[in-house]
């Protein structure tokens, strides 16, 4: 087994998810935020780039080419996670694609014991080998295709992981409804 190659599937397996959340839905759709700390589907993709282009290019000391405006440092808070209304869905997807392209090569080019360095962890983990990096942006990425998951949920009920097989057990909407019902009912005789 080549562990370097089955943890890169693993980073593209999330990127894919978290981009095909973004198909046949309007631009009002990707960008509205639908939690109370404005999780928006665009954020997600936008704050991805810059994980990769921060885990992949700066922690190994090979910055990415023309970083966005919010890559700053001195750039506001939370700025990765939202898109103003005069970019372009298609310029966040690319730059996700540009960041993940630029990470695809670190990967490739280093080897999994290449240390890095991560001036936001503690000092005992700050210096840090690939393999442990890909490991901790495997877990971001899915974690926030797990955001994406349940933020397309609520805008048009498509669930699951990635196409064609969503990994959801198959229902119409008559069986999610009393499912829905059900599970609501359990937590109701719980909390009694």
């Amino acid at each position: 087994m080549d562990l370097k190659a089955d943890l890169h599937r693993y980073l593209r397996a999330a990127r894919e998810a978290v981009l095909w959340k973004l198909d046949g839905l309007s631009e009002y759709d990707v960008r509205r935020p639908l939690t109370p700390t404005g999780t928006n589907l665009l954020g997600l993709v936008n704050h991805l780039a810059g994980v990769e282009m921060l885990y992949f290019g700066l922690v190994f000391d090979r910055p990415i080419a023309d970083p966005p405006e919010w890559f700053r440092q001195d750039a506001e808070p939370n700025a990765d996670h939202w898109v103003p209304a005069g970019q372009s869905r298609e310029s966040v997807v690319e730059l996700y694609r540009r960041a993940a392209a630029h990470a695809d090569a670190t990967i490739a080019d280093l080897e999994l014991d290449s240390t890095g360095y991560v001036p936001w962890w503690s000092p005992e983990l700050a210096k840090t080998p690939l393999q442990r990096v890909l490991i901790h942006v495997i877990a971001e990425s899915h974690r926030h295709a797990g955001h994406a998951d349940l933020t397309r949920e609520l805008i048009d009920g498509v669930v699951g992981l990635q196409r064609p097989n969503d990994f959801v057990p198959p229902g119409d909407d008559a069986w999610w409804q009393a499912h829905h019902h059900r599970v609501e009912l359990n937590a109701q005789e719980a909390a009694r």
